[in-house]
Formats: C-alpha cells, structure tokens, sequence
C-alpha cells in the first residue's frame, strides 16, 4: 500500500495546525477538565483535534477520523486518519515538553504513515512504510542492543498495567540495565532515534499507538503485542516497542511469564 506524496504533506499540514493551537496554550490558561473516564482534557486538546478535522474534511471529505476527543468519523474510501491531538496531557498540564501529537493514516487496518510531532521542542518524527524514519528531515536510526541486559526500558506508568501485567513488567524490569518511567509517545521517538531500546505498555487504544508503528518501524525497529502478533486496528492494546529485533525474542519470554 504505497503512501502518496499528498498523504505525506497532508500530514505534515495537520501536524502544523495543532502545533499552532498546542503553542497557545503551552504553560498558559488552557481549561482544564476531567473526561468520564477520569483522564485529564485541555481545550489544547480539544481545539487541536478540531483543527485537524476541519483540515482532512476540506482535503480528503470520503477518509475516515479516528480521533481521541471527538470519535469516529465514518468515510467512504477505506482510508482512516487516525487522531491523538495531545497525547501526554498529564506532562502537557505539568509544562513538560514530553507530549506530543499523533497521526496516523491506517489503509486495511494497518497504520502505513505516522507522525509523532512535539510542537514546542519543533522535533517531528515521520515513518512512511517502506521509506526510513525522519527525524526534521535527517534520518533517525534504532541502536543496537548485545543483550537484554544492557538494555534501557521505558514505560509510561507501571500503575497503568493490570495486576498480571504489572508481574511481567516487573520481571522485564529486573532483567534489563534500567527503567525510565514517564513519556508517552516520545519514549517511542526517543527509541527511533536510539536513545531507548525497549518500551513496553498496555492498554492503548489506536489513537494512543497506530502512528508509532510506522515512526518506529522505520527507523529499524519493530512493534507488536505481547503475544508477539503485529499491531492493527483491532489490536488489543498491550504494545512492544523494541529498537533491536535480536532482542524481541528475549522480551517475550520475560512477559510470557504475566500470572506465574
């Protein structure tokens, strides 16, 4: 499924114009509330999303939306723009530059463009399927990793897993050099750019993960479940990140062990 240069600019386009509304509210008065689900929302959220949409409905009215904030959006052509404006609105609300915004463009329920944007450091990351990762137009590389035990981990929060999820982290945990905690989607471009070699989560939706595959993918790496199956429209959540493929195998044995 070939990514046309459009779908690229589009992205590149929609990337611009949360990033416009996410810098005005940056460390300022940006509204905060509490979803149903008790996950914080900003108008920087709501206000990004809602510029993007308008954007894909005027450039491509027959593709679907998958966005975070407002939902589905059913289209006609088979193709889904996939939406997370603000992912990270914990650090976003803290003033930390560690957030960024997700797009993805998904064609038979696999993600085949992503762009992981951080609108305040100006860093974009751009996964294409069969092109190299880009980082601000330079390419971005995975590391290498001679064994699990050199490597670095990264998770969001350990209090996000399940109580048999959370027994699998904490043996990957114990069985690689150290763990950093906190990141969200950036810990996924600080991998394709070699500065993490693992990141392990569970319970992402397809905003949360669908732009990452391509970004990670690109730059060497390879994502998938838990069960080792790669990730789709219909995955359940439960994501690895590695930057080495040698190392996967060693991952899975680790969190196979989830309940024992």
């Amino acid at each position: 499924m070939p990514v046309h240069p459009s779908d690229i600019a589009l992205a590149h386009a929609l990337a611009d114009a949360a990033g416009g509304v996410i810098r005005r509210y940056f460390r300022a008065d940006f509204g905060l509330e509490t979803k149903d689900d008790q996950s914080p929302v900003t108008r920087a959220d709501r206000e990004a999303e809602a510029a993007m949409r308008r954007l894909l409905t005027a450039e491509v009215p027959r593709d679907g939306i998958v966005g975070e904030e407002e939902g589905v959006s059913e289209g006609t052509s088979g193709r889904q723009w996939v939406l997370d404006p603000i992912d990270g609105t914990r650090a976003f609300i803290a003033g930390r530059p560690i957030f960024g915004t997700l797009i993805a463009l998904v064609e038979g329920g696999f993600p085949i463009l992503g762009i992981i944007d951080q609108p305040i450091l100006k860093e974009r990351w751009v996964g294409v399927t069969g092109r190299a990762t880009e980082l601000n137009g330079v390419p971005a590389a995975t590391r290498r990793c001679r064994e699990l035990g050199a490597a670095l981990l990264a998770t969001t929060s350990p209090a996000l897993f399940a109580d048999d999820e959370l027994h699998a982290f904490e043996h990957l945990d114990a069985a690689v050099r150290s763990t950093v905690l906190g990141g969200d989607c950036y810990n996924y471009a600080c991998l394709a750019s070699g500065h993490l070699d693992v990141v392990v989560e569970s319970g992402l939706k397809l905003h949360d993960f669908a732009a990452l595959v391509p970004v990670v993918e690109g730059a060497g790496g390879v994502m998938c479940d838990w069960a080792g199956d790669p990730l789709h429209a219909g995955s359940e959540g439960d994501v690895i990140a590695c930057g080495d493929a040698a190392r996967l195998e060693d991952i899975l044995e680790v969190l196979a062990c989830r309940g024992h």
